[in-house]
């Protein structure tokens, strides 16, 4: 039986639960986009994908808890091996750059599979890698049945990444499943 990942594209279309703005660029569209390809590159290579936005216009729940709350209930009730749930990083900085991963425990499976998505996004990009980081506090890694990373693609504040997030989510999408693709077989 394939190896089953939720993949996540963090926040909806429109509030509640919206993202993160810079660059004209909207966090939401970018999590989307990269979504897609991501799906697309696990399928052909024999996982099995369900995503939390299969249209751009999909909104889940009425509020931010709601919101949450679906895309874990959505993942547990599947049955998901993993759970990967795309955002882009955003800083009062102008220049804070890089990738980075959140899981729930350094000692839980979900911190080494996030480690090979940073080292596959730094190869695919370039984005310094910021690295592994335990927020035990976020709903999306605590209330997940399987190990679950959130993956900052990048800061959607810092110009040359938010353009290259947004004009090449090919190029991302492959970075992460670079990752996926060393840490977990189909």
């Amino acid at each position: 039986m394939a190896t089953k990942i939720y993949i996540d594209a963090g926040h909806n279309p429109v509030n509640p639960n919206a993202g993160a703005e810079a660059h004209g660029y909207r966090e939401q569209d970018i999590t989307y986009e990269v979504a897609q390809r991501l799906a697309a590159l696990l399928r052909t290579a024999g996982y099995e994908v369900r995503l939390s936005r299969p249209t751009p216009e999909t909104q889940l729940g009425t509020s931010n808890a709601t919101s949450l709350a679906y895309r874990v209930n959505d993942a547990n009730t599947w049955g998901a091996d993993y759970f990967i749930s795309l955002h882009t990083n955003a800083s009062t900085i102008p220049t804070a750059g890089g990738s980075e991963a959140l899981v729930y425990s350094m000692s839980s499976p979900a911190a080494g599979l996030a480690a090979d998505i940073l080292t596959g996004l730094t190869e695919a990009t370039g984005f310094s890698n910021r690295g592994v980081v335990a927020r035990p506090g976020l709903y999306v890694l605590r209330r997940t049945r399987m190990p679950a990373v959130l993956v900052e693609m990048g800061f959607i504040t810092n110009e040359e990444e938010a353009n290259l997030m947004a004009n090449n989510p090919e190029l991302i999408a492959r970075g992460i499943f670079n990752g996926i693709s060393r840490s977990i077989a189909p």
